[in-house]
């Protein structure tokens, strides 16, 4: 082989796609182990808790120490808090703010608050998950890798994607939620550069956590049957109520939030901690995010009865202890009362006629339908019950339900949660975290039907300062000039001087996206 024959090869591989790849694998590394640590600790903070409610059942005398206990941890996650005000709540959002709109957030100071109070906090068995935090994680990995390792603007946010895609990895062992969670719900648009950086994370990520937890899946349900098609009619009515499920969840959390705020901030965490006593008591099952009550239910031996006060007490323990803005994340938590509406439902049906071994059915349909109404992620969620249930069995009946209960929610007008979070938290004023600091740099694909598609560059009433200094088509990279013509699929990179992150985004978004009629 010659000389430029071997160049040529070396360099294809000293190419900016390959560059990303090795540089998403130490970012998967940095946030496996990361998430990994999370994880034992928030297990163990739940296992504790359960442990300590059995013993005040039987010793009550010791009920007032633990108010006592409570309160200092209040006082504590209220000051780690105060400390770092983004590191509450579930994450996702702040992780959103720092891809769309430029949000500088200290990446040490979030680690360090999502470490301490997640596992202080867990030692109550709030109804809080891990895989916002665990997303949030990855991505503070990330920043801390691009801190010392990366320079290019671009990169870094396709690195901090990456985090993030490799944070659900690890907290739910799921590399294809993942994934296409970085796509769908973070980056909010497809590029093949996010897809290689999400991909190389999160795998690596999955195979790191394997060494902490195995290979069996979060839900392992193994005897879950195959729904036959006579029954299919039964996935609509599934569909719906889930749908309704996961818009009332989305409402009630969102509301939560407005609710607290008549509180004094210290007290706020006080009151979650304090409404986790007796549910600790009288019904441990509904503490923490929801897996052991995922598990419960699916093993089918519990009442209609049981499993609709479970219901009622699981959504409002989640509205409590989310609203108060402790670290700690939504997807279990909606998962676990999907499952138990799905239950529900199923037992309702098998009074009708329906065999009592496709109940399974439709609580494991339910979860995604109730997940994918209140985030609006469909397709995370269809990956997502097929990653934790370990079985492709239930995809068709699961992705059918998800698209009827998403179909559900837009008919009932429901706001995506993550949507209305990030403007919660997205400062109007730039004090603190500047997103409106001029000058960004910034890549985004021409989707078919968009203003952008077709034209030429200089057809196109750019805003000042506004320069467009590159163009991915296919594997080449055009530099454009005024008489180039933009085709959907390009991607476009963006130079702005004059405008703000968030402000270059939102003109790119409209210029460069096929919006909903």
């Amino acid at each position: 082989m010659g000389k430029s024959k071997v160049y040529k090869l070396l360099s294809g591989f000293n190419s900016s796609k390959w560059r990303l790849t090795y540089k998403s694998i130490f970012v998967g590394v940095i946030a496996g182990i990361l998430v990994s640590l999370y994880r034992i600790g928030i297990e163990f903070g739940t296992e504790t808790a359960l442990s300590a409610y059995s013993f005040l059942r039987g010793n009550p005398l010791y009920i007032l120490p633990w108010f006592l206990l409570g309160a200092l941890v209040s006082w504590i996650t209220y000051k780690l808090i105060k400390l770092e005000p983004y590191a509450k709540g579930s994450g996702i959002p702040q992780v959103e703010g720092i891809v769309l709109l430029g949000m500088k957030i200290k990446w040490h100071t979030v680690l360090a608050v999502r470490f301490l109070a997640g596992l202080l906090t867990s030692f109550f068995g709030l109804s809080v998950g891990r895989e916002g935090p665990s997303i949030q994680i990855g991505a503070a990995g990330a920043q801390a890798f691009c801190r010392y390792g990366e320079k290019s603007k671009v990169e870094k946010n396709y690195l901090i994607t990456a985090g993030a895609a490799a944070g659900l990895s690890a907290a739910f062992n799921a590399p294809l939620s993942g994934i296409v969670f970085a796509l769908e719900e973070v980056h909010r648009s497809f590029s093949p550069r996010i897809l290689v950086a999400a991909t190389s994370a999160a795998l690596v990520a999955d195979m790191i956590s394997t060494f902490f937890f195995g290979l069996s899946p979060v839900l392992g349900f193994l005897d879950v049957p195959e729904l036959p098609l006579r029954l299919y009619p039964w996935l609509l009515l599934v569909g719906i109520v889930s749908g309704m499920v996961g818009s009332l969840i989305n409402k009630l959390l969102l509301a939560s939030g407005p609710v607290y705020e008549r509180l004094p901030a210290p007290l706020r965490i006080a009151a979650a901690l304090l409404f986790a006593l007796p549910c600790g008591l009288l019904l441990p099952q509904v503490l923490g995010g929801g897996q052991s009550l995922v598990q419960l239910v699916s093993k089918l031996n519990t009442g209609a009865a049981m499993l609709f006060l479970l219901f009622v007490v699981k959504i409002l323990f989640t509205c409590v202890s989310f609203g108060s803005g402790v670290p700690g994340g939504i997807f279990l938590p909606i998962l676990s009362i999907g499952a138990l509406s799905g239950s529900i439902l199923g037992i309702f049906a098998e009074r009708l006629g329906l065999p009592q071994a496709y109940i399974t059915v439709f609580f494991v349909c339910s979860m995604a339908g109730a997940l994918a109404s209140s985030v609006k992620a469909p397709v995370t969620s269809i990956l997502l019950m097929a990653e934790m249930t370990g079985s492709l069995v239930q995809l068709l009946p699961v992705a059918l339900v998800t698209f009827v209960a998403l179909f559900t929610s837009d008919v009932l007008k429901v706001t995506p949660i993550y949507e209305v979070l990030l403007k919660r938290i997205t400062p109007p004023d730039g004090e603190q975290i500047d997103i409106r600091k001029k000058g960004a740099l910034m890549e985004i694909p021409v989707e078919l039907g968009s203003e952008a598609a077709g034209k030429k560059i200089s057809e196109i009433d750019w805003p000042a300062g506004l320069l467009v200094v590159g163009l991915h088509r296919g594997e080449r990279e055009l530099v454009p000039n005024g008489d180039t013509q933009i085709l959907h699929g390009d991607y476009l990179v963006a130079l702005s001087s004059a405008l703000s992150y968030g402000e270059t985004h939102s003109f790119l978004c409209g210029l460069c996206r096929c919006e909903d009629d």
